[in-house]
């Protein structure tokens, strides 16, 4: 029946592939619920609610891009956004969660409208082939940056921005460890070996104490009440010009952050077809859109597609079976919280690092002899991890996109959509 109803066989995979990578992709960002809760804390609200909003509004957007648009993505509230809303919003404006969850909640019906009307989808199909490589390029570099900054191997550097870490950090070497056991499965090709690294860097981490074990550990517990955060909304500033520029930007970073991440693994997964398109887009948009809806009534911020897919996709995952798996382990973790909770960020920073050698594989597909071309794809691709964000490098890209073409007389070749893209991308700099 799974087969016949995600069409797993047709799509050149097997049960067993599609349940390891959804596994994987879990295992790679399991870290929200432990992270998401401490961002959000911070503005007052209870953490364990946090927690069991953030699990469940994953579990509602993953079945939904799992179940309609059946594409191997999973979703949960984002990094970056969560602090967007903790840090920005709440603490450096003083308006309350409340009123932070009020734009978040707003953001998900204006992205519930511009999917049914058709807008994002057309968004996602205006951006040309060449970008679309790129932004897969770009996430790559972004995200093993990230995994190379969980182990500890670069550190912050004020004077030249990143460093090399502290080689005798035992984190370090738990990481390092892992991209060695990944690297030999994967030559040996051992199915399922990304998972399998994260899993021995756990068990590795645990001789050197990178892996903690807490006092007290059960294995499992009741997930805790969101009642303290449920449905609360304070609608009294709606129509204010905070409330404009905190929408806008919760709506700018969360459209681009999605159709990135949908575009760069699609592109990575050879979903695109032969017009660069992404099969069944407009569905997977509604995942997120409906992610946000819900996510804002339980208590959490902006839902929306994760980088990690990748992780899942490497390990072979093509449908919504993987999907599905993702949303299942997210159901599960709701009880068996203290369990995922032990695996340390230097456990998974060896998958990204390696997913992020797979993401870049599309660079031989970009036109790098046509500068009007390959001068945007750069931009896509070195502004992601540089700004340590996917919508900035979208953002740079498609400026110089458009600029270039127009100032070569190759106007012809912009789609008319894009121009609009392009100003709002402007009136984004100027209200930022």
């Amino acid at each position: 029946m799974l087969d016949k109803y995600f069409k797993i066989k047709e799509n050149g995979s097997t049960l067993k592939t599609e349940i390891v990578a959804g596994i994987t992709t879990f295992m790679t960002m399991v870290y929200i619920l432990a992270v998401n809760p401490g961002i959000l804390g911070e503005t007052g609200m209870d953490k364990g609610a946090v927690f069991t909003a953030t699990a469940l509004s994953a579990v509602i957007a993953t079945l939904v891009m799992a179940l309609v648009a059946k594409l191997p993505f999973a979703l949960a509230p984002g990094m970056g956004l969560n602090a967007f809303f903790a840090f920005t919003v709440v603490l450096g404006m003083g308006y309350t969660w409340e009123f932070a969850l009020t734009a978040v909640f707003l953001e998900g019906i204006i992205f519930l409208l511009l999917t049914a009307f058709n807008i994002r989808e057309l968004i996602v199909n205006s951006i040309p082939l060449n970008l679309k490589h790129a932004v897969s390029v770009g996430i790559g570099l972004f995200i093993a940056f990230i995994g190379l900054k969980n182990t500890g191997l670069i550190v912050d550097n004020h004077a030249t921005l990143v460093s090399l870490g502290n080689m005798k950090n035992p984190a370090v070497f738990v990481g390092m460890a892992g991209v060695i056991i990944i690297g030999v499965l994967l030559a040996k090709k051992v199915k399922g070996a990304i998972l399998i690294g994260i899993l021995a860097s756990t068990v590795i981490g645990w001789f050197v104490g990178v892996t903690v074990i807490p006092e007290g550990f059960t294995l499992v517990s009741l997930p805790p009440s969101i009642e303290p955060i449920f449905f609360k909304f304070d609608f009294s500033q709606v129509f204010t010009l905070d409330m404009l520029i905190v929408l806008f930007t919760f709506l700018f970073v969360d459209m681009f952050d999605t159709v990135g991440t949908l575009v760069g693994v699609a592109s990575k997964a050879d979903m695109l077809d032969e017009q660069g398109r992404v099969p069944r887009v407009k569905q997977a948009l509604f995942a997120d859109s409906i992610g946000t809806f819900f996510g804002a009534i339980l208590g959490t911020s902006t839902v929306t597609t994760y980088v990690e897919s990748a992780a899942g996709v490497a390990e072979g995952g093509k449908t919504g079976m993987t999907a599905l798996t993702v949303a299942i382990m997210f159901a599960l973790s709701l009880f068996f919280a203290p369990l995922f909770m032990i695996v340390p960020a230097a456990a998974t920073a060896p998958a990204l690092i390696i997913v992020g050698l797979f993401m870049i594989s599309p660079i031989k597909k970009i036109d790098l002899e046509d500068f009007t071309e390959a001068i945007p794809a750069f931009f896509t691709i070195v502004m992601m991890p540089l700004t340590y964000s996917i919508a900035e490098g979208i953002v740079f890209g498609m400026l110089s996109y458009v600029f270039l073409k127009l100032l070569t007389g190759r106007y012809k070749e912009i789609k008319p959509v894009m121009y609009l893209i392009a100003v709002l991308f402007l009136v984004k700099f100027y209200i930022a």
